[in-house]
């Protein structure tokens, strides 16, 4: 459920899922920058709605994560998982469905995370006007000058990148090397840059005993140990922590387990990550294999365990925009070491929290571990300064709040920017993508609902009934049209009146009823005057839960009437008392009674065509052949029943069955 007072924002994610397990190909730092500014946000008065990719096919396409959050799969691609080079293609799709979203619930800003969840929100913002924040993750451009041929992305991206940096309102840097690259290979406007790192939750990470820790996961209690954990992709440079066993051991005689967590499995299986085979053999080719403990991927639940259970995490990537890691290490108390590049250099204090060394050198990182193993006082020092800085600097909570102050700066500067005509205008075409957004839902939810409920409404008249309507406000409006356009006529020239009565046409009914005893029974009070078995109640409403209604639907259903409504919201009170509700699926009033117009006018069409093509008036407006049955409007009977009340139904059989209303 979200507050009315929150601004609804949409998080494009298009690879990385809140719900994906992490260590795999594809599931890392992003998957957990974009979970938790989402659940943060609402903090700060924002309801989220994050669009990934649906990548399974028993994925829903909507999942509540939190209260103010919501995760929206997008079918964009066949119902599994494709690696992210090779998404591009249907990032199209992927537009369109964010499009026709964006145009139902009016996100006030776009928060992109990656190159092509970015193009995405460059697309949405030139259909929409709605502004957008990227955050890249990385960059094609980096990427490529340190994985060369191994980078599988297309060339594509070096343009894209180059169009968002250009059309984005904010471009949110995770380190000053990013931002530096930003400027200096995308020519970036520094003003519209703002550097706001990753962090951690201290809830998930604090320091605990390394006993408990070691004897939690099973673990020797006095062999030195270091950690890697991650992606198991070649760029973290595992390779280069398992080289450096043999430098530790041969060069400074200490011999150290390491564990690397991470995969596509919970056991090390090269079959499914084929990178853990390649770590493999490397390890048996510098003779440590012994050393190396490949653990597979686990829980977020058990990584705090692993980060204590360490005397040195080490990450040693060629390369990394920011790195959370690292920050969730220092959390825990564990010293760290890695590689002197992109965000890491940012996060690790060199020389007070750990130590950063050159990547792919494996011997200096052999030297910085051995320094460590060999000093315990070190070790805890640099542990506890770890601490400080990660809690000082980049908790989810305070990143989450800079990143809130960035959306109402973007969102304020988009507002002042608009001329009042300009402002004018754009509630005009909010309203209607609001409302076109609105019908096609509708369009492919209530089709069978709409049937159904006509198909009962033309059953009431076959069978000698009429039809009781009512509603309150702009849904007393309605009551009486569509009682005017039954009594009357829609579209069928020259066919007989059809007995509907609007309950809240009689004003002396309505104010002598409820001045004495109440507005409550107002209706109820004429079901029980004018209902009869065999009729049926119809009401508007935009909640369903309007006390009128409520009481007019258990006075109908006492009296063994028919009921249909129609309601918007959840349906509410009064769709648990129908025997068919067609509910619109939006709490937003104005668009509920839009909707309602449709769905009257459709009910309209379909009970005249489904009157008997004999079913005309004569010169002086009387029934052809009333005097043959039923009360003299409706003269016609379902095949089989010419008399009494034909018990309700739910659904409507199909519509060859509703053609057997005959004349009698």
């Amino acid at each position: 459920m979200t507050p009315k007072s929150h601004t609804r924002i949409a998080i494009i994610s298009e690879h990385a899922s809140p719900l994906a397990t992490l260590g795999g190909t594809d599931s890392g730092g992003q998957n957990v920058y974009v979970n938790q500014i989402a659940r943060h946000l609402p903090r700060h008065n924002f309801a989220v709605d994050i669009f990934t990719r649906r990548d399974a096919r028993s994925l829903p396409e909507v999942v509540e994560l939190a209260e103010g959050v919501r995760l929206i799969h997008v079918p964009a691609g066949p119902p599994h998982f494709i690696a992210k080079e090779g998404l591009l293609p249907l990032m199209d799709d992927f537009t369109r469905f964010v499009i026709g979203y964006s145009r139902r619930f009016s996100y006030a800003l776009l928060h992109a995370n990656f190159w092509m969840s970015a193009l995405v929100a460059a697309d949405v913002k030139r259909a929409t006007g709605i502004p957008f924040v990227v955050t890249f993750h990385a960059l094609g451009r980096v990427r490529r000058r340190h994985q060369g041929e191994a980078d599988g992305f297309p060339d594509d991206r070096f343009a894209i990148e180059e169009r968002v940096v250009r059309e984005a309102d904010a471009i949110i840097a995770e380190c000053p090397q990013d931002h530096e690259d930003l400027c200096a290979l995308y020519r970036a406007d520094p003003q519209r840059i703002t550097m706001i790192p990753a962090g951690f939750d201290p809830q998930e990470f604090a320091p605990m005993n390394q006993t408990v820790a070691r004897l939690a996961l099973n673990l020797p209690l006095e062999r030195p140990l270091l950690l890697q954990l991650g992606r198991m992709v070649p760029r973290k440079g595992v390779a280069n922590v398992i080289r450096s066993l043999r430098h530790l051991r041969d060069g400074h005689g200490v011999t150290a387990q390491l564990m690397v967590v991470g995969g596509e499995a919970d056991e090390p299986d090269p079959q499914l990550t084929p990178e853990i085979g390649r770590l493999q053999a490397i390890a048996a080719e510098e003779g440590v294999a012994d050393q190396v403990t490949f653990v597979g991927r686990r829980g977020r639940h058990l990584l705090r365990h692993y980060y204590n259970a360490a005397d040195i995490f080490i990450s040693t990537p060629w390369y990394e925009p920011f790195g959370i890691t690292p920050v969730e290490a220092m959390a825990c108390g564990t010293a760290v070491i890695g590689s002197q590049v992109g965000g890491i250099q940012y996060t690790i204090r060199d020389g007070e929290t750990g130590y950063l060394v050159p990547p792919k050198d494996p011997a200096a990182l052999a030297e910085k571990a051995a320094r460590l193993l060999q000093d315990p006082d070190l070790r805890r020092q640099m542990g506890e300064a770890g601490v400080r800085r990660a809690n000082e600097l980049f908790t989810w909570a305070k990143v989450t709040r800079s990143i809130a102050e960035l959306y109402h700066q973007v969102a304020s500067r988009q507002h002042d920017q608009r001329t009042p005509q300009q402002e004018e205008l754009h509630l005009i075409e909010r309203s209607f993508s609001a409302s076109m957004a609105l019908l096609q839902h509708a369009r492919q939810i209530l089709p069978q609902d709409i049937h159904a409920a006509a198909w009962l409404i033309s059953r009431c008249f076959a069978s000698g009934g009429k039809v009781l309507v009512c509603g309150n406000g702009g849904s007393a409006a309605e009551a009486q049209h569509l009682a005017a356009e039954l009594v009357g006529r829609f579209k069928l020239a020259n066919r007989p009146g059809l007995p509907a009565l609007a309950l809240t046409a009689d004003t002396a009914v309505l104010t002598a009823w409820s001045n004495d005893i109440g507005y409550d029974d107002v209706f109820a009070r004429q079901v029980q005057a004018f209902g009869q078995p065999g009729d049926l109640l119809l009401g508007f409403s935009t909640s369903g839960q309007s006390p009128n209604l409520v009481q007019a639907f258990k006075a109908a259903q006492r009296q063994g009437l028919t009921r249909v409504a129609l309601l918007g919201g959840d349906g509410g009170a009064v769709a648990k008392l129908s025997d068919k509700a067609i509910v619109i699926p939006t709490a937003d009033a104005q668009r509920v009674q839009e909707a309602q117009v449709l769905v009257l006018h459709l009910l309209c069409e379909l009970v005249e065509l489904w009157l008997p093509k004999h079913a005309t008036q004569t010169a002086n407006g009387r029934p052809t052949n009333g005097k043959n049955g039923g009360n003299g409007h409706y003269p016609y009977r379902i095949h089989g029943k010419r008399n009494g009340r034909i018990p309700p139904v739910t659904a409507a059989p199909e519509v060859k069955g509703i053609q057997g209303i005959d004349k009698v």
